[in-house]
Parts: structure tokens; sequence; C-alpha cells
């Protein structure tokens, strides 16, 4: 299931067994049957460390999604919540419980919660609850405990520090206990999703990106329309056609996906056409078979072949449902928006494109991603403006949204310009965030995955590798928060000696989120010749504009989401 965990320098399969053994060993501290009541937004990411299968051997017989009410009667021993600390889970859980010993003193089952640490922007920027950040640290302390001590830390950003503080503090007061595994990564940069607000606010322009952007990758996979799927056979009438979402696997195990997802859009049809090509020669090549050892090694070729072409289809759909939307006039106007608030054209006035969406009550949220992405683009919106803004949204979606634009505010995104002093430009200039004629078929720089703009969270990672923050220390004074570095000692016969022209592994790790572009900008100046450098992701969550600034949404407290 997760084989391609295991390619490439870092095995990251190591980490998904770690956790399958966790489970195994809670699950059999728990003596007797069980029965499982899942928070519905964990069985996805539960999912990818264990099969239901798994889940049976170690006695549990039932599983139950929670909702309002109470969970069906089951024969069981323990019962288990595994659900997010959220105060509206808990009213419900307190429920079930009160009612069961109520109802059944002397037979009740065990009860037992399970609380699966989340890191929530609102938490940090917004409540100041910093208990996801010491998650974080402890979270960094065991993956040192797998893979060795992490040398070099460098970090941008108030939470960045935090976080290095604290998993500092825990390395010290476990000095004893010190593992002796030779270091897998050579450094570790810690990097808050504040120091650039700017890039998850951009529509993504890779094919992994555009399926995010439109159709929303959750754990791994992607819910489609089905018309596009359907394989209508002749005199089958289309009332007779699925309708329910066709729902895909998405990850590196697939070799044409692996090839792809990582490409600008504009580049993915030739890829696919030429991908056609060969699958279509593969299975020419049963006519040149004659022995009977060529037709048996045709055969056991098969297999494969199918699968390709099969996987083939599948993206030639998805290409074709995301080119309906990139090529439509209302995507190239949005766009064209976006790249003039990134190059500085006229930020400090009114758009008219966004006066537009707002009177044709577009939806809010593409409404709030452009209003975000100029007042970032301008270090804040004039006072006139800003309140124009403000008024405009509040008249037509409704008042209620005043707690929404107030988390907008609170968070940097949304806010008054308070000096007449824009960085911006002197950051975009000094750090080439834009490039005119990015290349997109044939990408030389990471620009390319946004057809123009390089991410500043990547640019600064590149930088970091060569020629070092130093060079550019006046525009990091300019970003948000601190930035530091910091040395791990090594135990004793732990140096790695490097062999020539053996690369340096990174673990860049995102705190608050990041995009699929990002990584896409990453893996690229993994593949760059003259790199020298290995990157390997990590962060508390994906994210894209859609989900961040929903995540930022006032929401009624009794609503579970």
């Amino acid at each position: 299931m997760a084989a391609h965990l295991s390619y490439g320098r870092v095995n990251l399969n190591i980490l998904r067994e770690v956790a399958r053994k966790d489970l195994r060993e809670f699950l059999d501290k728990c003596a007797g049957s069980k029965a499982i009541v899942w928070d519905e937004y964990l069985t996805g990411p539960f999912g990818l460390i264990a099969q239901y299968s798994l889940l049976k051997e170690h006695e549990v017989e039932k599983m139950f999604t929670l909702k309002s009410g109470r969970v069906p009667p089951a024969d069981v021993k323990n019962i288990i919540f595994f659900v997010r600390p959220r105060l509206e889970l808990m009213d419900i859980i307190a429920e079930n419980v009160f009612r069961s010993v109520f109802v059944s003193r002397f037979q009740a089952p065990q009860f037992l919660t399970i609380f699966s640490p989340s890191f929530l922007l609102q938490e940090c920027y917004l409540e100041n609850d910093q208990t996801s950040l010491y998650h974080t640290a402890k979270g960094l302390i065991n993956l040192q405990a797998l893979y060795g001590t992490i040398p070099q830390i460098y970090g941008k950003g108030e939470c960045a520090r935090h976080v290095a503080n604290m998993m500092l503090r825990m390395k010290r007061e476990f000095a004893g206990s010190q593992n002796q595994i030779l270091p897998v990564f050579d450094t570790l940069l810690l990097l808050d999703r504040n120091v650039d607000l700017l890039t998850p606010l951009a529509t993504q322009l890779t094919y992994e990106g555009l399926i995010d952007e439109i159709y929303g990758i959750t754990n791994g996979y992607v819910k489609l329309p089905p018309e596009k799927f359907a394989q209508k056979k002749q005199g089958e009438a289309s009332k007779d056609l699925p309708t329910e979402p066709k729902k895909l696997q998405l990850n590196s195990a697939e070799e044409l996906y692996a090839e792809i997802r990582d490409k600008n859009f504009n580049a993915v049809g030739a890829a696919l056409s030429k991908k056609a090509k060969i699958i279509s020669a593969a299975f020419e090549g049963r006519h040149n078979a004659k022995t009977v050892g060529e037709i048996k090694q045709f055969v056991s070729q098969l297999p494969h072949m199918q699968a390709a072409r099969s996987s083939l289809a599948n993206h030639t759909s998805i290409a074709e449902l995301i080119k309906d939307i990139t090529t439509s006039e209302a995507f190239f106007d949005n766009l064209t928006v976006e790249q003039e608030f990134m190059t500085g054209v006229e930020t400090d006035k009114v758009n008219p494109y966004i006066e537009d969406c707002i009177a044709q009550k577009d939806p809010l949220i593409k409404i709030l991603r452009l209003v975000c992405m100029q007042s970032v683009c301008n270090n804040g919106l004039k006072q006139k403006v800003f309140d124009y803004y403000k008024r405009e949204i509040l008249q037509t979606y409704g008042y209620e949204h005043i707690l929404t634009l107030n988390n907008l505010e609170k968070a940097s995104l949304l806010k008054p310009q308070t000096s007449s002093r824009n960085n911006y430009p002197t950051i975009r200039k000094t750090l080439k965030l834009w490039l005119e004629d990015a290349n997109e078929q044939n990408p030389n720089d990471i620009s390319y995955v946004y057809s123009g703009y390089a991410p500043l969270s990547v640019r600064l990672t590149q930088v970091l590798a060569r020629p070092g923050w130093r060079s550019i220390e006046e525009v990091l004074k300019m970003l948000p928060g601190p930035h530091f570095e910091e040395r791990q000692q090594l135990p004793a016969g732990l140096h790695k000696k490097r062999q020539q022209g053996e690369n340096r592994t990174t673990l860049v790790f995102f705190l608050g989120g990041v995009t699929y572009a990002e990584i896409a900008a990453l893996r690229f100046l993994s593949q760059m010749e003259d790199s020298g450098m290995e990157y390997i992701i990590a962060t508390t969550k994906l994210l894209n504009g859609t989900t961040w600034i929903k995540s930022l949404m006032d929401r009624p407290e009794s609503q579970i989401s």
C-alpha cells in the first residue's frame, strides 16, 4: 500500500510502521472486545496507517462515526473514541457516556477517549494557544529518535522560534538517552506560514495543485464528477450512468501521476500524449512476439501495461475536466488580477474586478482571497479602501461575516495600512519573486509553479542553501518574526563523512500548512543538477487558498466542522 514511501534517500515508511506499532500496542492495552467511535475527520488520516483488517486483528468488532445523538448499542467490553479536542465533540461524548452509565450501571462498557492533536491556524494566530506547537516540537523529537539528531537548525517566524526552543529544551531534558543513529538529515528549516502569506492565496498552476484547487485532495484521495469516467456502452441510457463521484487515490506509487503531478498544467497535455504513444507502441509489440519465450514475456508485462493504460485514461479525463475550467473567461480574469497584484499593479486602490465580483455575488471565499492578496501585496490597504471592501462585503453577504473579517485582520491577511512604506516591491525584486515569461514546458526556475511567481517560502529555502541567509539579511528583517540559527551537538562518532558528489538533505517544516505548488517547487530544487541538496517536506497541514480562508472563517460552535 505504501511501498512508494520506501523509495529515495529517506525511508519514510519507517514513520508509518512506528505509527502502526503504537496503534497496535494501544489497542492491546484495552483487553477484550472493542468498538471504535470515530470523529469523521480522523478516519482519513488513520486510514493512511491502518486498514480495518489490522483493527480486526486486535479485537475491534464494530466502528461508528461520532454524530449528535446516541452511538448505536454495541455488545463490547471497551468503547474507544478517537476525536479532535473540540468542545462540541466533548458534549456528544459526555452525553453517550452518561446515558450508558445511567441506563446500565453494572454492565456499562469501559469508555476511553483519545485526542488527536491538530495544528489549527486559529489556535496560534487567533487564540494565542501554543499547544499545537508543543505537539510539533514533540513530533520533531520523535523524528530524530528514528532518523538521528539534526545538527543544523534554521528558522523564520515566531512559531518557528517557539518550536525550536521547546524542541531544544526537550532534547536537553533527555540528554542521557541520546540515540546512536547516524543522522539522515543535515539541516532542519522551520518556516512560519505567516512569513509568506501571499503564496497560499495565489491559484496553484501545477497539475496536482489545480486538482486540489478545483476538487480538493483529502488524505491522498480526490472525488471527481463521474461523467468523464463512465464507460457508456452502446444503447445504454444516460440515466443508467453512475451518479456517485469517482474516487481516485493520488500518490507517487502511480508511475504516471509521479511523472506529471508537479508539472505546470500547460505542460501536462504533451506529457499525456507522449505517454499514450509509448503505451500504444507497447501493446503493438504483441504482433512482434513470435517465439514462445517472446509471447511469455509479453504476457508477463500485460498487467503492468493494462494498469498504465487505465492510469492514462483516468488522468486524461482529469486533465479534460481541469481544462474546461482553466480555459474559461472567469478563470482567466481571476488569474489576471492575481498576477497584477503580485507584480504591484494598482494595489493601492479599489479593484474594479473585485467590485464586479461582489456586485454579482460571487462566492465569498473568492472575494476574500483576492482582497487578502491585495492587502498582502500592499502591506495593508489604505483606510478608505479597507473600509469600502469591508462595507461592501458585509452589505452583500451579511453582517454575520464581521467576525470572519476580524479573524482575517488578526491573522494579518486583511488589514488597514499603518505605514506608508510598502516592503513587498523590495522583497519581490531582491528575491526575484516574479519572472516574466516563465518557462512552463521546460522550467529552469521554481516560478513555473505559478506561471511567473516564485513562492517566497521556497525562495527563502533556496537562498539558505546557497549563498546563505546572510546575503539577504535586510529582506529577512522586513518579513514577520525573528530568524535564527541553532546547532545540536552530535554524539561522538556520528559525524557524517560525506562522499564526493553526495547531496545534503534538508527537512523543511512548514508550520501552519503548505500548498502542493510549494511542494512541487521544492521537488524541482531537489532535481536540479547543481543544487547539491535534497528536500524532504513536513507540515502541519496541506492547504490551498480556499481551505486556508475557510479555516479562519467564524462558525457557530454548534456546528461540527
